[in-house]
């Protein structure tokens, strides 16, 4: 049995493959972008650092739906909704840090709220010039969202397709919200033209790879709490939750509270990633809030493989760099690749690629790792001299 401590995942050897690779590919494109001029063919571009930061906030994204849809059965098609608030409270605190450094000169007020001539800062912008301050809102409003969503959904005993839906609502109504521009964050144009992070400019290379490795360290931290949740006593009861709900009910465990717990830290990493996000993309606006993101996330992890953790981030990373590939040939027929592969893997991989792998792995090990001696036959008694 799996250590179920916190000092447990982190010695697991699945934690310490996963984070030996993310860390490795991480301080590999770091040396080759600081060390190397930008005309030597080895140099890695501030463009391909920004890229694969952008992977890897979705890996993390990923990675928190997994651990509520593959270990807890919550199928949320809304998980884009916590991680566009994330986006936006990072979002808040960059636009506070551009003073009057903007188009129309203004330190108090963003360009765009100028443009729309407002006279004064909305409260719930206060607080946000002060990075402690934006680092607890991009953890307690995805957070404090999902606890109360979920504590009404679970209570009411929502699940299945049902909870599906009223998830995808629930983002659809933030995005239209987010587009008034009444509002005050931006309308259809949202957050941008950010000028540097906690006094560094975005637009450095260093910072850049700065921003790389803090969204590994937090992918690495955020797989380290997943194992150890799923490990522990709590995620079993989690696991008996989604395979059999109703017996887990019955022999006394609240399983609501269980599912809520799960749902809330699921949401939480979601705000992360989103937070990471912004900065590197250099942009946040509605769109994020879009159900077809939260759509794509699900395919991400059903292509790794769910309940697996690293299938996950797999997945992610493979199916971004796809429609990276893709969209730069044929644009507008990613969507209809991206429909067809989901439904290639539900018939053919329903456990995805980590669960094709390990089906089989065995006879692959057999067959690519054997030993010369393994061909020989055994003589037969009467053959010995």
């Amino acid at each position: 049995m799996r250590d179920s401590t916190f000092k447990g995942a982190l010695s697991d050897r699945t934690a310490k493959t996963f984070m030996g690779v993310l860390f490795g590919a991480t301080l590999l494109v770091t040396l080759l972008n600081q060390v190397f001029p930008p005309d030597s063919a080895l140099h890695v571009s501030a463009y391909t650092v920004t890229l694969l930061g952008k992977y890897l906030c979705y890996a993390l994204l990923a990675l928190a739906l997994d651990l509520v849809w593959g270990y807890c059965g919550i199928l949320s098609l809304g998980h884009g909704a916590f991680f566009a608030l994330g986006g936006y409270a990072m979002g808040m605190y960059l636009m506070r840090q551009i003073g009057d450094r903007g188009v129309y000169g203004n330190a108090e007020l963003p360009d765009f709220m100028v443009f729309l001539n407002w006279s004064e800062l909305p409260w719930y912008w206060q607080g946000f010039d002060q990075f402690w301050f934006a680092a607890l809102m991009i953890f307690l409003v995805p957070g404090l969202l999902a606890f109360v969503f979920g504590w009404l959904a679970f209570r009411s005993r929502v699940t299945g397709v049902y909870l599906s839906i009223i998830t995808q609502a629930l983002t659809y109504a933030l995005m239209l919200a987010f587009f008034r521009n009444e509002l005050g964050f931006g309308g259809n144009n949202g957050l941008t033209d950010f000028k540097d992070l906690l006094g560094f400019s975005l637009q450095e290379d260093s910072t850049r790879v700065a921003l790389l490795m803090a969204t590994a360290i937090s992918l690495a931290g955020a797989f380290v709490l997943c194992r150890w949740i799923t490990g522990s006593k709590l995620g079993r009861v989690v696991l008996a939750v989604r395979d059999a709900e109703s017996r887990a009910r019955f022999i006394g465990y609240r399983t609501e509270h269980y599912k809520l717990w799960v749902f809330t830290v699921s949401a939480i990493l979601a705000g992360l990633a989103g937070a990471l996000y912004v900065p590197q993309v250099g942009i946040i606006n509605p769109g994020e809030f879009s159900p077809l993101n939260s759509i794509e996330l699900v395919v991400w992890v059903a292509v790794g493989g769910r309940a697996t953790l690293y299938g996950a981030v797999i997945g992610a990373i493979l199916v971004n760099y796809g429609k990276t590939v893709f969209t730069g040939i044929m644009p507008e027929a990613w969507l209809f690749a991206l429909g067809g592969l989901f439904v290639a893997v539900t018939v053919f991989m329903p456990q995805g690629i980590v669960g094709l792998v390990e089906k089989h792995w065995p006879s692959l090990k057999q067959r690519f790792l054997k030993t010369p001696g393994d061909n020989d036959t055994p003589m037969a008694e009467g053959e010995q001299s």
